[in-house]
């Protein structure tokens, strides 16, 4: 049975770049444009065009260079953003016009200082504007995640009759538990009539760590893209990760949902994207970490060694990444240690590997981490020992 496929929208370049210091000059968005086109995504959000010359001048960049996915521009629901967006994306092979306006009571009290009918005719008013420009237009409904459901439905059905090809449901503050956003989905999707004219979209904030478990939740539920960030990065806590929604997919056939992603490159482009913005990544991240497939543990060093799936549910190589790391540390057993002295040349007998190892965890109470350079001195440290072993 054929995989449902899961539109992988990639936000990196607009709400990744929001973020405080990982702010990228022209020339470095369009080598991530590149390789994002490269990596298999299906949506490259580009920029917000009317926020500065800059960003317009990089959409339009974008756009003339991306030969597969389809480019996006952000609006608000203002005509002049649309109109801007429009002129940006004039030469992309497949424009895309991302327009919308908040939806919870808190935004539409606090922040338009209004009421729902007239939200719904801004909403309507401004995906028919963008229609004229191009035909897939995207409607965000922001804080859709604190917005109640029976309202949600009735903006989603207004603007899928005004032209919408997707429906973005943000979860703007990261608020939701994945229960309560797959149940919005489902909502959605059993409510919104004419719902099948358009792809509902999750966009997930991490503000409580659930972006991931919400945007999976999401298209359990019915949803059929994902708006993501290389690493995860975006406004405070971040976005949902891309490699981490794809690799989810990847790792339960049972879902039967896939995305067209070209996995070996994930863990390099994570790596390009982090030069590029500044933004180290965290050790012990999920798939593209430096830890994610690293082990110090003597138990798990062995039963790795037996058998990499004892614990590793992911072959590193399917994300870029060449082999398992076996790291050696005050806490490693004598299997690490005899694999890592056989990589660099020692062939060790159990006799010789327990008198070893007694000088290797002396060595290693001093040290952090051991290094193959280390092993030799470690031996040569014990060589006497070794000599009376082997007689």
């Amino acid at each position: 049975m054929s995989k449902d496929k899961v539109q992988i929208f990639d936000t990196t370049l607009r709400d990744g770049e929001q973020v405080p210091g990982c702010k990228l000059d022209a020339g470095q968005k369009l080598v991530i444009a590149e390789r994002l086109d490269q990596l298999g995504v299906d949506i490259i959000e580009a920029g917000f065009p009317i926020s500065s010359p800059g960003d317009f001048k990089s959409v339009s960049q974008i756009s003339e260079l991306v030969k597969n996915a389809t480019v996006c521009g952000l609006t608000r629901a203002v005509k002049k953003d649309i109109e801007v967006a429009a002129q940006a994306l004039k030469l992309a092979k497949k424009p895309r016009i991302h327009t919308g306006i908040g939806t919870s009571d808190s935004h539409i009290k606090y922040k338009f200082n209004s009421n729902r009918d007239a939200i719904i005719e801004r909403a309507v008013s401004a995906v028919s504007y963008a229609k004229t420009f191009v035909e897939d237009v995207e409607f965000y409904a922001e804080d859709a995640g604190r917005t109640d459901n029976e309202f949600l439905a009735k903006i989603c059905e207004a603007v899928v009759k005004a032209g919408a090809t997707v429906l973005n449901i943000p979860d703007t503050t990261g608020y939701c538990l994945p229960e309560e956003y797959g149940a919005k989905m489902k909502y959605l999707k059993e409510n919104v009539t004419g719902i099948h004219k358009a792809t509902l979209s999750c966009h997930c904030h991490n503000d409580l760590g659930l972006a991931t478990a919400n945007s999976i939740a999401g298209v359990i539920n019915g949803a059929r893209q994902i708006e993501c960030t290389i690493n995860g990065i975006g406004e405070r806590a971040g976005n949902t990760a891309l490699e981490e929604v794809v690799m989810i997919l990847r790792q339960h056939p049972d879902l039967n949902l896939d995305t067209n992603i070209n996995s070996k490159l994930l863990y390099d482009t994570s790596r390009m994207v982090s030069e590029k913005m500044g933004m180290i990544v965290q050790p012990n991240k999920a798939i593209v970490g430096a830890n994610a497939f690293a082990h110090s543990s003597g138990i798990h060093q062995d039963g790795v060694i037996k058998n990499r799936e004892t614990y590793e549910i992911i072959d590193p190589v399917d994300v870029g990444v060449n082999e398992s790391s076996i790291v050696l540390t005050a806490r490693s057993g004598r299997a690490a240690l005899a694999y890592r002295a056989k990589i660099v040349g020692y062939e060790l007998t159990k006799k010789q590997l327990d008198v070893v190892y007694q000088e290797f965890l002396k060595f290693a109470d001093e040290h952090k981490e051991i290094s193959d350079n280390d092993i030799p001195k470690i031996i040569e440290t014990s060589k006497l020992k070794i000599e009376s072993v082997s007689q």
